[in-house]
């Protein structure tokens, strides 16, 4: 590990008040990720069941995997563990291993999607559910990524990405809904979901690593 990846693996011995603040900011950001997920997993296998869109479910099902990251942080920056070292290299752990899970899941689902030609019915509470996530996944995972530089944790950035992973899942899921129900191109949205998957390895393997932190967000 470099020093400036060892710089931001760790949490400051004297924190200032600004990382204090970019602490609690994180905690704040990670309980409203926590909640949007909540509801966006029931409202995803809700819309899905009703549709036969195996897509939308995979995407309520993905919405846990990715809460228990937005839990993970939530931890990381509560109580004793706030300037814990050893604390910040666990939830850096803990939350690679979800993308770790996430991926071979939404491979699988898309591979699926191909080989039995699946096609969803048109779902209008689906595509406003995807849409939303669309537009405000990107906001939370950006902030988060920049708080990450303030804090040097390498697990605040991995939660931030996992937000973005899940704007590009459901752009794929919105992609796909509208591409089958416009033009009947069924095929795009498991293509697309593969994509994701590919993404979610390689960051995967470097939240692991405790690399990229100081990628420009």
């Amino acid at each position: 590990m470099s020093t400036s990846e060892a710089t931001l693996s760790r949490s400051p011995a004297a924190p200032s008040a600004e990382w204090l603040q970019a602490a609690r900011r994180a905690r704040l950001l990670s309980w409203i990720s926590l909640v949007w997920m909540g509801a966006e997993g029931v409202i995803a296998v809700t819309a899905g069941v009703l549709a036969g869109s195996i897509a939308l479910i995979s995407f309520g099902l993905d919405s846990a995997i990715e809460g228990f990251a937005s839990l993970v942080i939530v931890w990381r920056f509560t109580g004793s563990r706030l300037l814990s070292h050893t604390a910040e290299q666990r939830a850096q752990k803990l939350v690679a291993i979800q993308f770790f899970l996430l991926a071979p899941y939404v491979a699988f689902e898309a591979i699926q999607m191909l080989v039995t030609t699946a096609q969803a019915e048109t779902s209008v509470l689906g595509i406003a559910l995807v849409t939303s996530s669309l537009i405000g996944m990107p906001i939370l995972g950006h902030a988060k990524r920049r708080l990450a530089n303030t804090l040097g944790s390498v697990a605040t950035r991995g939660e931030g990405t996992q937000n973005l992973l899940c704007a590009y899942l459901a752009a794929a899921v919105l992609v796909g809904l509208l591409g089958n129900a416009l033009f009947g191109l069924w095929w795009l949205d498991p293509v697309a979901a593969l994509v994701v998957a590919g993404v979610a390895v390689k960051e995967g393997i470097d939240s692991w690593r405790g690399e990229g932190c100081c990628d420009t967000c």
